[in-house]
């Protein structure tokens, strides 16, 4: 099983939290994904504002993509009706939103099953724990402030490597 990223929407639309993972190169024997900041960029130039405008645009692209779906899928079938993920050739996309509308979207290959339960379990086992009941922690993100959190982080981490094996 192969993952892409992971992105956390709060209730005001700005993204939160992004994490991507990129296969290793194929001169490398192993078929584990290796972890990328989405944040911070390494390099220097134009290819680092080319990066980190890339990666803002996606997290745009990926919430209004959540956002018209999610629409959709209410219009059409009632209030009762929820989006749990779509498929395309190239990704498959997962898609839990909490009571409090804090979104929680992760890509993934396309042979991956639901992710639903696995998101509910990083909101209640991680999020919850390491990020909601931690008073230091901000109650709102104004303009985008991400979550920076190390045990979050961590237990994401932790939480991949076990759950979704290479």
């Amino acid at each position: 099983m192969v993952l892409y990223s992971f992105y956390i929407f709060d209730r005001h639309t700005e993204c939160i939290y992004s994490r991507r993972w990129t296969p290793r190169p194929a001169s490398s024997s192993s078929k584990a994904a290796r972890p990328q900041s989405g944040s911070s960029v390494t390099s220097t130039g134009d290819a680092a504002v080319r990066k980190a405008n890339s990666h803002s645009d996606d997290e745009k692209l990926i919430f209004g993509l959540v956002f018209s779906l999610r629409n959709m899928v209410r219009k059409l079938g009632g209030d009762d009706a929820t989006f749990l993920s779509y498929r395309t050739g190239e990704y498959k996309l997962h898609y839990y939103e909490t009571a409090t509308r804090m979104k929680f979207v992760m890509l993934t290959d396309t042979k991956q099953n639901n992710m639903r339960p696995y998101l509910h379990q990083i909101w209640a086992n991680l999020w919850v724990e390491f990020v909601v009941k931690n008073p230091l922690a901000p109650v709102e993100h104004p303009g985008g402030i991400g979550v920076a959190n190390d045990m979050f982080e961590k237990g994401l981490e932790a939480f991949i490597t076990a759950v979704l094996p290479a």
